[in-house]
């Protein structure tokens, strides 16, 4: 028999007697552990069912016997509630045991309880007589002695089933401890043969093509293997022979492949600075020449910000013709050309994300490239590819970050610019219009109206001015002017101002506080308030109804708004705190409003470090949370003395 053939069947054999090892101490031991363990939970969890049987029995009992004294019927409920879990108690007992002793007594303790509770309790329960003869009170008593005795019965055969699994679990346990142990041995007895044999047979003729290898590793190509011993070892010193002739060959791969990759970083690092295009190409040109070892190199990179930048390697190398760079232009990204005279040419990029451009070498007095030379073009081509795409990229990020700058800044500049010159001929149409507005008892009751509706448009374009000049602030949090407020006031001045608007719309509003105090500014969290109860007001229709609740928690206060009105699409939630936001539904239904609100909402909350939340049902209606920072409550300054007791 061959030494192989003696080593795979002692390593095979070893296999199984491990696996075996493995299966006996881990599957098959462990799933007697787990058994054994589920068996003592269930008899374990069936014992103490079984006390509580007795348990619940005698709360039931207790509430008989309760029920006779006093003839309270409240006293009947520990009755009830004891005689049903008694009931389940039984029937986890019997779920719990395997053991026929036990289910013999367990069927008498249910026989027993039945009884008690059919003879005795039930009628008294019942007919709520409680007047019971003392030989019906010595019947109920002698018959829950049963149950007890009955119960400790049950609890005895259950120990005993306990102890009976116990052993039995033991038992199988030092079974699977002995087959482990004689595998163990087995295995041990295996190993040595297989050892023994390898040493003989494989270990020493492998210190010979040790040292073999060793010189090889020292720099000695010229070592070889004698082919000497075992038929597998005369293989092995023939493939190391073989190896040592083609370390050359596979020495100068490496060295090519890491040319390559050293030409592909050198052009990547070369258009990582771009300050000078012309200068940084030229370089490219030039590392691609000395790498291939051509004569000349024809250049087109197309750079982001600074156009198509065209180069020849050396200097003094005339252009090439159009048609041939028509021709390398419109090939497609990546495609590899070759010439007539023996060039190869590679376009690069030639799609939306990166302008066409190519890069064409030729050398002289040879027309053939190697796969290693076209490969190393590829890859050159494809990373000067990547490199500008990613300059694209970054170029157009850069382009639409400054136009986004301008835009912003032309939006500020045009609410400014708004604001201003509406906010002073506004001014006058208010003042001419209360003045006429005081003299309106000469007019007629038309001209009334219509000053009415200009005054009410006019204060809602004064207002709308005055929330675009708020939105109109630094996004870098606003400072405020805090003291400690009380939330619960600032709410129920604005629930006391909007009052006649609600009633208009003959809307039912309820106001629920308590103390909640924050560190704000009092203005600015009332403008808050009255813009979340305008709008649940203007939101909701008539016969409606609005609801603000104030609570204070440990370390937040909550301010909740909730409305009967027509309720937000959840596609409209995501940028309904943005400026000029409006839900789709309010435009369908035509209610006014330049959507400013809630964005000035957020903002004044942000400013607080607060948070805001909604949640809404379309036609049923929504709910605004407002969430700040709770602060304790300032203490009153001392009285005067000579208002003080004492």
């Amino acid at each position: 028999m061959s030494v192989q053939r003696r080593l795979n069947l002692g390593f095979a054999a070893l296999v199984l007697l491990f696996v075996a090892f493995l299966v006996v101490q881990f599957a098959v031991g462990g799933r007697i552990h787990t058994d054994n363990e589920h068996r003592v939970a269930r008899i374990t969890g069936a014992w103490f069912a079984n006390e509580r049987v007795l348990q619940q029995m005698t709360d039931a009992e207790t509430g008989i016997r309760g029920f006779q004294l006093t003839g309270d019927r409240s006293f009947l409920e520990p009755y009830v509630t004891g005689r049903n879990a008694a009931l389940a108690a039984l029937d986890e007992v019997a779920a719990g045991t395997r053991d026929d002793a036990v289910r013999t007594m367990l069927e008498r303790e249910r026989t027993v309880v039945y009884g008690w509770l059919n003879d005795y309790a039930t009628p008294i329960a019942t007919a709520g007589d409680t007047g019971v003869t003392d030989e019906t009170a010595a019947r109920g008593k002698q018959m829950f002695d049963e149950l007890r005795l009955v119960n400790e019965a049950v609890g005895e055969t259950i120990n005993a089933e306990l102890r009976a699994d116990k052993k039995a679990g033991a038992g199988a346990t030092r079974t699977v401890t002995t087959v482990s142990v004689l595998l163990l041995l087995a295995i041990v007895a295996v190993a040595y043969a297989v050892v023994r044999t390898a040493r003989r047979h494989v270990l020493v003729p492998l210190a010979r093509l040790g040292r073999t290898i060793r010189h090889l590793a020292e720099g000695d190509r010229s070592a070889r293997a004698e082919p000497a011993g075992a038929e597998e070892l005369r293989t092995v010193a023939e493939a190391l022979n073989d190896l040592a002739a083609q370390t050359e060959e596979l020495l100068a791969a490496e060295q090519a492949r890491s040319a390559r990759a050293g030409l592909r970083q050198a052009v990547a690092a070369e258009l990582q600075d771009l300050r000078e295009p012309t200068v940084s190409v030229q370089r490219i040109a030039e590392l691609i020449g000395v790498a291939v070892g051509s004569g000349t190199v024809h250049c087109v990179l197309a750079i982001p910000g600074t156009g198509p930048v065209q180069v020849h390697w050396p200097a003094g190398v005339p252009e090439l013709p159009e048609a041939m760079v028509s021709d390398l232009l419109t090939g497609g990204p990546g495609r590899v050309k070759d010439f007539g005279d023996g060039a190869l040419g590679v376009t690069i990029g030639g799609d939306a994300d990166c302008e066409a451009g190519y890069l064409r070498v030729s050398r002289p007095g040879t027309t053939e490239w190697s796969d290693g030379e076209r490969r190393l073009l590829t890859g050159v081509g494809g990373a000067i590819e990547r490199v500008l795409r990613q300059l694209t990229l970054q170029y157009r990020q850069a382009r639409l970050i400054t136009e986004l700058r301008m835009l912003d800044h032309r939006k500020d500049v045009f609410i400014q610019t708004v604001t201003h010159e509406l906010r002073t001929p506004l001014t006058s149409i208010l003042g001419y219009t209360e003045m006429l507005t005081e003299d309106a008892d000469d007019l007629s009751p038309m001209r009334k109206r219509s000053l009415s509706a200009i005054m009410r448009n006019a204060h809602r374009l004064h207002d709308t001015i005055a929330d675009l000049v708020l939105l109109d602030r630094p996004e870098a949090g606003s400072e405020v002017s805090t003291e400690p407020l009380d939330l619960a006031e600032i709410a129920g001045t604005v629930h006391t101002e909007l009052e006649n608007a609600a009633r208009a719309k003959e809307l039912t509003v309820s106001f629920e506080a308590e103390e909640c105090w924050v560190m704000g500014d009092r203005i600015q969290l009332q403008r808050a308030l009255r813009k979340l109860m305008e709008n649940a007001i203007k939101f909701t229709p008539s016969g409606g109804s609005v609801r603000c609740s104030l609570s204070a928690g440990e370390h937040s206060v909550s301010v909740a708004v909730t409305d009967t009105g027509i309720g937000i699409p959840a596609e409209d939630v995501p940028g309904l705190f943005t400026p000029f936001h409006r839900a789709g539904n309010a435009v369908d239904q035509a209610v006014q409003g330049p959507g400013l609100g809630l964005a000035i909402v957020r903002d004044i909350v942000t400013d607080h470090n607060g948070t805001i939340a909604v949640q809404s049902v379309v036609g049923r209606g929504s709910t605004f949370t407002l969430t700040l920072p709770a602060v304790t409550a300032p203490v009153p300054d001392a009285l005067p003395d000579a208002l003080t007791v004492g």
